[in-house]
């Protein structure tokens, strides 16, 4: 390593040290008041993480066997479009009327977890009978995974069954090689609940949606899947989006090529997350980091059946850049628009995205 990238490295380091350290959140049951909320949203959970004690539930180990659980998350009646409002302490149950907080949190068998499922899917009208399957990324724990996706569900205005896929992400900054071995040890896990979801759930399609280090895992899994020779989980699997992928570009084209199938990849050229990735990486440029103006890979992803969204133009919340999908309003309503009628437009100027910035989602609640 040069010493000119050392130093940027260390730099890069130290200011994320700032923002990521401490315990990890825990998941504390408190009381709603109607008053104070605009909904609750309901999501089932499947994990590889090992159980652990209230109220983290799930840690950042790995489990040889795969868990399940359900959570009720309330809407603060303050909330704004791309924010995740949640107490400053992470051992805090919150305010409902200013944070997202959680109302009810139950772990299950897995026979108890897909009768609850399929009830939750028959409960939607024929229209809305789709699962969302969340895949996070690196440095997340279980808590703060549960409350992205909640924002996510509420925000993109999503009518279905929202599922968390959540790994064991040890959430610690250094981590970063164990939380990539999780990512792999995870993928048959993944397949199988997808081919469940596919199957036995009732449901008449479902979409993934995957966020940095979670879109390896999600791509590898579609990866062995087709390898299976099913890759389109028997026609069920719709749409597949990945958020700022930690993926190597060579990899992703190799894998693009087994899967056989169109993905919509959201990009950011100022990705200040992939940017510390790339240090680990043998200084090659992540997947997630490109932008519209590398034309000839961005030609060749296209060619390959990648719609590349570029990002790099949209402001954000996020210091990172890395969580625009989720932070920037405009993408999240998007992406919403995508899971109701298959809206984007397959440009890849973030200026072209086909989405009034000012429209608002109807906060409705998600109750079963």
């Amino acid at each position: 390593m040069s010493g000119l990238r050392f130093v940027v490295l260390v730099s890069l380091l130290s200011f994320m040290l700032a923002a990521c350290g401490g315990p990890p959140r825990q998941l504390v049951v408190s009381a709603a008041r109607p008053e104070d909320t605009v909904g609750r949203v309901r999501i089932f959970v499947a994990t590889s993480r090992a159980m652990t004690t209230q109220p983290e539930y799930f840690s950042g180990e790995r489990s040889p066997t795969v868990g399940f659980a359900r959570l009720d998350i309330s809407v603060p009646r303050s909330h704004q479009i791309g924010q995740l409002e949640l107490p400053g302490s992470v051992t805090s149950a919150g305010d409902p009327a200013s944070h997202f907080t959680v109302q009810a949190v139950e772990r299950f068998s897995e026979p108890e977890m897909l009768k609850q499922v399929k009830t939750a899917v028959a409960a939607r009208s024929q229209a809305d009978r789709e699962v969302l399957v969340f895949v996070h990324g690196y440095n997340t724990n279980f808590a703060d995974a549960a409350f992205r996706f909640a924002q996510i569900v509420t925000d993109s205005g999503f009518k279905g069954v929202p599922v968390l896929f959540t790994w064991p992400s040890r959430a610690q900054l250094f981590a970063y090689p164990y939380d990539r071995d999780s990512a792999d040890f995870s993928r048959d896990a993944l397949e199988t609940g997808l081919r469940v979801i596919a199957r036995d759930l009732g449901a008449n399609r479902f979409d993934i949606l995957a966020h940095s280090m979670g879109t390896l895992l999600t791509v590898e899994t579609l990866r062995q899947a087709a390898i299976r020779g099913d890759g389109s989980f028997g026609g069920k699997l719709r749409n597949v989006m990945l958020a700022a992928p930690d993926i190597d570009l060579d990899v992703f084209k190799t894998q693009l090529a087994a899967i056989k199938r169109p993905v919509t990849v959201f990009v950011s050229s100022d990705d200040r997350a992939l940017d510390f990735s790339r240090q680990f990486a043998g200084d090659k440029k992540r997947l997630g980091a490109i932008s519209e103006n590398d034309t000839d890979t961005v030609a060749d992803l296209q060619r390959a059946g990648a719609q590349i969204i570029d990002l790099s133009k949209d402001r954000s919340s996020d210091d990172y850049n890395h969580g625009k999908f989720a932070t920037t309003p405009r993408i999240v309503q998007m992406i919403g628009k995508r899971l109701s009628d298959d809206g984007l437009d397959g440009s890849t100027s973030s200026g072209m995205l086909g989405l009034d910035s000012k429209a608002s989602p109807s906060f409705a609640a998600r109750d079963e």
